[in-house]
């Protein structure tokens, strides 16, 4: 059984029904905008309390507002469940679930793989199946297609396979699932239509790309383009310091260049669930072809050294400025979050530089406008339960040094520096809030 002549007809006109997988930072964002073009949708989650959260209109994402959710639910046409059987009821399947790493940082597709296992059961004729999860290429037809069709429905002929990579960037205000261009690669051309046909009815603009292997490289190659960048300037930063010269000012008078330069900035190391991650599924991927992928591993490297610089610059200043190192000094950490102005905690920068200051005796604390506590993290469950200390100036002066991790925008930051002892500032938040003062360092 194939679908109908036009099978795109019901994306184009609103009355497929939609169904994500996996209601977290890219899922609810998907859900809303396929809500906003009009579809119906259901949302599909193994955590029953996300599922209870948004059955009732409440958004457990700060920067997701409620209100959109509730008006969603209200109107009958957004709801979520734990019950993968409800698959049968959709006609197009998005796949938004998490590929982190291994401990051995190898790809780990077991969200990927488990998440095929609990629709191929519930699959049926002329069904849309699009994974939109970063992963190597090959992984759409490789891993995810096997499992889909082990039931006896093949693609291509039953139901309609794709690969659409997720361009969510949460807490930009800028550009949001609607309004970003979605590259789509088909497992044929029926794939391709159906898949170009429902993102055309959803965002302004569609690439379309010959494959899903083509479409896999397309968001590696994003990513490792600002992990390779990120990784010059932190390098260049280091470089400058020792000559006295100040990366930031460098980089915002280059930028006035209006050809051949693309401003990137230096930090305290990576975070987030893209960038430090996303490039060794290609250099995993590339050892099947016995290539090495030097440039990209070394920019690992460089991103990765980055806590260990910062812990260094910091132990010095304070050998400096106060005659002592870090052992037995108290440390604020500004800023948890792997990026600003949001609560997303996942491969922060913070934790690594927690640990690596603890290990030379220091007590450590932390302030986050967007991060109450700590949540349990698999390479750093010892810190879960910490709680955020409360913002006073008063507290800030009781510890040896500040350092800033994250630039939250909602950060006092004069009323920090004033405070504070010293400032060991990695995301140049201080000069930004026009603070120039000898009690901060840039690191």
């Amino acid at each position: 059984m194939t679908v109908a002549p036009d099978p795109a007809r019901a994306y184009k006109d609103k009355t497929a029904v939609i169904g994500i997988v996996g209601m977290g930072y890219v899922g609810i964002p998907l859900a809303l905008a396929c809500w906003t073009a009009g579809f119906r949708v259901v949302g599909f989650d193994i955590d029953p309390d996300k599922v209870e959260a948004l059955n009732a209109g409440r958004s457990y994402i700060k920067h997701i507002p409620a209100s959109e959710i509730a008006g969603a639910v209200e109107d009958g046409r957004l709801r979520a469940t734990t019950n993968f059987a409800d698959a049968k009821s959709v006609d197009a399947i998005l796949i938004c679930v998490p590929t982190p790493l291994t401990a051995h940082r190898e790809p780990d597709l077991g969200y990927v793989e488990r998440t095929a296992e609990a629709l191929a059961p519930h699959l049926r004729t002329g069904q849309l199946i699009v994974l939109e999860s970063t992963t190597w290429p090959g992984t759409t037809v490789e891993v995810m297609k096997p499992v889909l069709e082990r039931y006896g429905l093949k693609s291509g002929r039953d139901f309609y396979l794709a690969f659409s990579p997720e361009r969510e960037d949460p807490g930009n205000p800028r550009y949001s699932a609607r309004s970003i261009p979605k590259v789509v690669g088909g497992d044929g051309p029926v794939a391709l239509k159906l898949a170009a046909a429902l993102y055309g009815a959803i965002v302004p603009e569609v690439i379309p790309v010959s494959s899903t292997q083509t479409a896999e490289a397309v968001k590696l190659t994003e990513n490792i383009f600002r992990a390779v960048n990120i990784a010059l300037v932190n390098e260049l930063k280091v470089v400058y310091e020792a000559m006295g010269i100040d990366v930031w000012e460098v980089i915002d008078a280059a930028k006035t260049k209006p050809f051949g330069f693309m401003p990137f900035y230096p930090g305290p190391g990576l975070g987030g669930h893209c960038i430090p991650i996303d490039p060794f599924y290609l250099t995993w991927k590339a050892r099947e072809f016995d290539i090495s992928t030097r440039f990209i591993e070394l920019a690992g490297e460089i991103n990765t050294s980055m806590p260990n610089y910062v812990v260094d610059r910091l132990a010095r200043e304070l050998d400096r400025r106060a005659g002592r190192g870090l052992n037995g000094a108290n440390i604020l950490l500004i800023g948890v979050a792997y990026k600003k102005n949001v609560e997303d905690i996942r491969e922060s920068p913070a934790f690594k530089l927690i640990e690596l200051i603890e290990k030379r005796g220091a007590h450590t604390d932390f302030y986050d406008p967007h991060v109450e506590t700590i949540p349990r993290t698999r390479e750093h469950p010892e810190m879960a339960g910490r709680a955020r200390i409360a913002w006073s100036e008063e507290t800030i002066s009781g510890y040896d040094a500040a350092l800033i991790v994250t630039d939250h925008d909602d950060v006092d930051y004069p009323a920090l520096c004033k405070a504070a002892r010293l400032v060991i500032d990695t995301r140049n938040a201080c000069a930004r809030a026009g603070v120039v003062a000898d009690n901060v360092v840039k690191a």
